[in-house]
């Protein structure tokens, strides 16, 4: 019974502490898709199902300690590819979620994952997620004004004399501390006091007028408690998703939610030990299950694509190793149903911090591309730095296939390349043409 006991204890507090390392999302994905005219609190609504639906479900079904949320990176491709940059509508953006779970889906089942894992090359897999940690950060510099419009240099910096300039980078600085010590919870708690240092702005010192909220403020109180808000629930247009604009988007959803599911799980396993006897991660087929149902159901309930947390690396770190961890951290999201207003109070300037520091976090593959061979390094750094200057994920990596491909041929490394990647290239040049 003592066993039992403080397994039981191991595991909830493990569920905690990733729940904590993972809380942060709640505020910025609302924060991030009410830019495409979503209403903020059924974002929240959604985010929340969607976090306590998918780590519930891995928990139970993959029995793996990992928390499932809207992914970082596939939210901002929603908003500023998707939406804003192609002029779909968010309903039809929604569709495309769906549509890329039901692509995942298929290709888990049938295996297909497999060959195409396999013919993408590593480099291109580091260079893709530094580009997006790189954009996502760009995105969070933007949003918090602190890079403006510049019409000589198109982009520049915001004067430090700025209220908001300065409280944006004290409350960054003080994440990035809590960071470092490895302090459990501290995007939130950097978000949290960033919010209460933005609340005199607009009152007692500053201008926040230019901030676009109606008011001179740029902290406002609306309430603490309300009702879900439903009213994203089912408006994912699935038919009219199935268009050749939006082909593209359904295809780099299900490729960057692939390949972000898989290089996590992977990461996690490393990092725990938790693998089968081949020395892959354990339960890796019930997991990217999960996963892909997970992001069929972020489309339906309104929100981008669910994707597995490294941050639930904190818990695992915690001994957290079963699907109790998962489950305990999915069961903490849900009484953040009732809270949309409470969160909404967060501005701008503090939600920006969890995307320019998780952009940093983003960048670790970037130190295992071989920089000193040409035809690997040329096409990494046209990947990593397209997305960001392009605005456009989709971009970036169809510039990097192309120059990858293109630069083995010339250089006579056609054993570098298959079949499925040669296809892949093909299907690039159709969705850059479209």
């Amino acid at each position: 019974m003592e066993i039992k006991i403080k397994y039981l204890r191991r595991e909830i507090l493990a569920g905690l502490s990733s729940f904590l390392a993972t809380f942060y999302i709640v505020i910025v994905n609302p924060a991030i898709l009410s830019k495409t005219g979503m209403p903020f609190s059924a974002v929240v609504t959604s985010t929340v199902l969607v976090c306590a639906f998918g780590s519930i479900m891995m928990g139970i079904y993959a029995k793996n300690p990992i928390v499932i949320a809207p992914g970082m990176g596939l939210n901002a491709f929603f908003t500023y590819t998707a939406v804003l940059g192609l002029g779909i509508s968010y309903e039809v953006a929604l569709g495309a979620v769906f549509w890329s779970g039901i692509l995942f889906l298929i290709l888990s089942i049938l295996k297909v994952r497999d060959k195409i894992i396999n013919s993408i090359p590593n480099t291109l897999r580091y260079a893709i997620a530094a580009g997006i940690g790189i954009f996502i950060c760009f995105i969070g510099f933007q949003n918090a004004g602190f890079i403006i419009k510049n019409p000589a240099t198109l982009v520049g910096m915001a004067s430090l004399k700025d209220p908001m300039s300065l409280t944006f980078l004290f409350g960054l600085g003080f994440t990035a501390v809590l960071i470092s010590k490895k302090v459990k919870g501290a995007i939130v708690y950097g978000i949290v006091l960033t919010t209460i240092l933005s609340y005199p702005i607009g009152r007692w010192w500053g201008d926040a007028s230019a901030v676009n909220y109606g008011i001179n403020t740029i902290v406002n109180y609306n309430g603490f408690f309300a009702l879900p808000d439903f009213s994203m629930f089912l408006k994912a247009d699935i038919l009219g998703s199935i268009q050749y604009a939006a082909l593209p988007i359904i295809f780099v959803f299900a490729f960057t939610d692939l390949f972000d599911s898989l290089s996590t799980f992977v990461g996690l396993a490393e990092a725990s030990g938790y693998k089968d006897e081949d020395g892959n991660p354990k339960n890796l087929k019930q997991s990217l299950f999960v996963d892909a149902i997970t992001t069929i159901f972020s489309g339906l309930v309104g929100t981008s694509s669910g994707t597995a947390y490294i941050e639930s690396a904190v818990g695992i770190r915690e001994g957290g190793k079963t699907g109790l961890t998962a489950i305990t951290a999915g069961i903490l999201f849900l009484p953040f149903l009732f809270l949309s207003p409470l969160l909404s109070i967060v501005p701008s300037i503090a939600s920006s911090i969890a995307l320019i520091l998780v952009g940093s976090f983003m960048m670790k593959p970037i130190s295992k591309i071989n920089w000193n061979i040409s035809d690997e390094a040329i096409p990494a750094f046209l990947t990593i730095i397209l997305i960001p200057l392009t605005y456009s994920i989709t971009t970036g990596i169809i510039f990097g296939f192309l120059s990858y491909t293109l630069l083995k041929f010339f250089s006579g490394k056609k054993e570098d390349l298959n079949l499925t990647l040669i296809i892949i290239n093909l299907l690039s040049l159709i969705f850059l043409w479209l």
